[in-house]
């Protein structure tokens, strides 16, 4: 009988998007095969305190009365001291006890200090393996204005943009608007490392600018002015390779917007009126293989690993890439889950799958 490996389910954190990172754990709480895999779920308060959660996946269910939260219980989770033990350990009551030793962590954690390689680095330090990109295709995946840089160097087209810091903003205002005027309404103003729509305005006037930026700098003091992108949105899927295969790619998916301006929060994940996903979207054979490969080397330019959405404008010009995403909504009705599902891979076996490839991964990075 395969002995079960422990794998530690890492949720919560700092971000604004720490409600959404705990729906994405209840997903995955509910839906790893427990055949296989021995679960320890930690949770991060939005203070940054490592607790040990409940094994209970109805806790983490989105709600828009109630949004879920990791919450300081008392517990403490202790990280190994050193890279040379995968022993997690847990605090209560003033009593410590061994969680037992780690053979992957799945850290499903949306935004700063989560996705953009801080906590990848980490985990890096103590030599503990885990689901996902690295520290710096992580950074690069969160960071909009360098995604949209390295991905333009590797000669794949992006929407025009440009980017405004706060404080820049403050001294003189006027780098906005001439960005506005150049790129031509509507524009799209959004926080450079944030994500779920977080802090995004749509922008048809000047008069609307200042408003949209200062919601934008409430979450980054690094704010992008994109270039509205006329045509269809649609998103694929990435899933890395063990080593020496290649990375694939997922059937498409659609944002149909029929009655918001775009695909905000509340669309997202709070069921708001005006929104339908589709999955696999009505593409011909000839566009489906452009998307993919494009997504692929999407994927390949910022060095990620794992997993990753990539985001696209199908235009009346061609292909866009609006956003790759090295940690994408992974809820059971997220874009990310839904393309592999339409593709033929199972909700529980995409988990399995991003488990299996870690450890090959890091298999292979050892007896290389």
């Amino acid at each position: 009988m395969t002995q079960k490996r422990l794998v530690v389910v890492l949720f919560g954190g700092r971000s604004s998007e720490h409600s959404i990172s705990c729906a994405t754990a209840g997903g995955v709480l509910r839906a790893i095969d427990r055949s296989l895999f021995d679960i320890v779920p930690v949770g991060i308060t939005r203070d940054g305190v490592f607790v040990l959660e409940q094994d209970d996946p109805d806790r983490f269910a989105l709600d828009r009365s109630r949004l879920p939260e990791v919450v300081d219980n008392g517990t403490r989770v202790r990280w190994p001291d050193s890279a040379t033990s995968r022993e997690l350990t847990v605090t209560a009551d003033g009593v410590t006890t061994s969680l037992g030793n780690v053979d992957m962590v799945f850290p499903i954690l949306h935004g700063p200090f989560g996705e953009d390689g801080t906590l990848q680095g980490m985990l890096e330090l103590i030599d503990m393996p885990y689901v996902g990109s690295g520290v710096l295709a992580s950074a690069l995946g969160m960071d909009k204005h360098f995604t949209k840089t390295v991905l333009e160097h590797a000669g794949i087209t992006v929407a025009p943009w440009r980017t405004v810091s706060q404080r820049d903003y403050h001294v003189d205002d006027s780098a906005a608007f001439e960005a506005l005027n150049t790129l031509g309404a509507p524009v799209f103003v959004k926080p450079a490392r944030a994500g779920s729509s977080v802090g995004v305005s749509k922008v048809t006037s000047p008069e609307q600018l200042d408003s949209a930026m200062r919601t934008a700098f409430a979450e980054d003091d690094k704010v992008l002015i994109e270039k509205g992108m006329p045509g269809r949105e649609v998103e694929i899927a990435v899933l890395g390779g063990r080593p020496g295969e290649p990375a694939r790619a997922s059937v498409a998916g659609e944002i149909m917007i029929t009655g918001r301006d775009f695909y905000d929060f509340d669309a997202k994940y709070l069921d708001a009126p005006g929104i339908e996903l589709v999955c696999p979207a009505d593409i011909d054979a000839d566009t489906l293989a452009a998307l993919q490969s494009i997504a692929l080397r999407a994927f390949d330019a910022i060095g990620a690993e794992g997993l990753a959405r990539v985001d696209f404008f199908l235009t009346e010009d061609g292909i866009v890439v609006n956003e790759v995403n090295t940690m994408p909504g992974f809820t059971p009705i997220s874009m990310f889950p839904s393309c592999w599902i339409a593709s033929g891979l199972s909700y529980a076996d995409l988990i399995t799958e991003l488990i299996d490839v870690a450890h090959a991964r890091r298999a292979g990075a050892l007896y290389s």
